[in-house]
């Protein structure tokens, strides 16, 4: 979706904090093309040594449940139970699991 006010697509920023952890969205940026994209991303996001990856996404691209459709789309795994860990014991010496 083109901004009237010319300041390109909007985009979604993910950074990885450390190699091997998840990727977690750290804001939006603006840019025409991926790899203004990404120099953008890197430039705001990046610019203390925060991350180690960097997943740049067009924000229309992002699909999303709304919460009109949550109760549809979520509800069937509360009648599942043994998806839910809440009738296990944890052993002896276990704080988290």
């Amino acid at each position: 979706m083109e901004n009237n006010d010319n300041q390109g697509q909007l985009w979604e920023v993910f950074i990885q904090s450390k190699a091997g952890q998840a990727f977690k969205h750290v804001g939006s940026i603006h840019a025409f093309d991926k790899d203004l994209a990404i120099e953008n991303a890197r430039d705001v996001y990046t610019r203390r040594g925060e991350g180690t990856g960097l997943w740049v996404v067009p924000s229309k691209e992002i699909i999303a449940v709304s919460i009109n459709e949550s109760e549809y789309f979520f509800e069937p795994a509360d009648t599942k139970i043994y998806r839910h860990p809440t009738f296990y014991t944890l052993p002896e010496g276990v704080k988290q699991m």
